[in-house]
C-alpha cells in the first residue's frame, strides 16, 4: 500500500525543502494544502462565484483569477470575515481528503506520497495518514533565516515567529521531529535515516498507528464555529 507522510512546522524550520528533497530524491508525490485550497477557488470553480458574491468583484485580479493578497486585506482581523471566507470557499478537509483518496486508489503500493499542511496536527487530515513527520528549529536560528532569506528585519522575524505555534506543542502528535538547527547536509542526513527506517517499518507492516491518534484523545471538542484552518489566502 502507498505510504502517506504528512509534513508540518512553523516558518523557517524546513519543511518545504524536506519535501523538495523526497521528490527530488525518491520521486514521492508531493501536495501542499495551502496550493490545494488556492485551486479551489479557481475562475469556473464554485467557490470563485461565491467568493466575488460576498466580498465584490475588486477581489478578482487582471489575469481573471482572485488576487488572494486583495482578498486577504478584506478578511484579516475580522472574525466573522474570516467565517464568512470559509463558508465561501467550501469544505477544506474534504478536498485534501479526496486528494489522499485519489492517491490511494491510483498510486503504486511502493510509492511514497506527501501532504504538506500547516494545519496537518491541528485538523482532521491525520485520520487519512500513516504518519505525521514536524520539522522545528530554535527561535534564534529561525529568525536568522528569516532575515537572511526574506529580509526581514529583526522586529519583522520576530513578528513573524511569535505569530506560528510553537513546535513543543505539536511534537506530542508528531512521530518524528526533525530538529533543524544547524547545517543543510546535517538535516538531509537526518531525512536519510529517518526515511530509510519508516520505509522499512511500512513495508514489514510495523508502522503501527500515528501518534496524532492518542494526542487527539486528549484534547478539547472544537467550538461549533472554528476559523479556517492556516492554508492561507494570502500566505507567501
Amino acid at each position: 500500500m502507498v505510504l502517506i507522510i504528512g509534513v508540518t512546522g512553523s516558518i523557517a524550520t524546513g519543511k518545504s525543502h524536506l519535501c523538495t528533497y523526497l521528490v527530488e530524491r525518491y520521486d514521492a508525490v508531493h501536495a501542499d494544502a495551502d496550493k490545494v485550497v488556492h485551486r479551489m477557488y479557481d475562475p469556473g470553480r464554485p467557490a470563485f462565484d461565491r467568493l466575488v458574491a460576498a466580498f465584490g468583484g475588486d477581489i478578482v485580479g487582471a489575469d481573471g483569477f482572485i488576487d488572494r493578497k486583495v482578498l486577504g486585506s478584506k478578511v484579516f482581523g475580522d472574525r466573522d470575515k474570516m467565517l464568512q471566507l470559509r463558508d465561501a470557499i467550501g469544505d477544506i478537509p474534504a478536498e485534501l481528503f479526496d486528494l489522499v483518496a485519489t492517491w490511494r486508489a491510483t498510486l503504486a503500493v511502493d510509492q511514497i506520497a506527501i501532504l504538506e499542511a500547516v494545519n496537518l496536527i491541528e485538523g482532521e487530515y491525520m485520520r487519512r495518514l500513516d504518519l505525521a513527520w514536524l520539522t522545528a528549529a530554535e527561535d534564534e536560528t529561525a529568525v536568522a533565516r528569516l532575515m537572511a532569506r526574506n529580509n526581514f528585519t529583526r522586529d519583522e522575524a520576530d513578528q513573524r515567529l511569535a505569530s506560528a505555534r510553537k513546535w513543543e506543542d505539536r511534537a506530542p502528535a508528531s512521530d518524528h521531529v526533525f530538529h533543524n538547527n544547524t547545517t543543510l547536509p546535517d538535516f538531509e542526513r537526518e531525512i536519510e535515516a529517518v526515511y530509510a527506517r519508516t520505509v522499512a517499518d511500512h513495508s514489514a507492516g510495523e508502522l503501527g498507528r500515528p501518534r496524532w491518534w492518542r494526542w487527539k484523545e486528549t484534547q478539547p471538542p472544537p467550538p461549533d464555529r472554528e476559523l479556517p484552518p492556516d492554508e492561507r489566502v494570502g500566505s507567501d
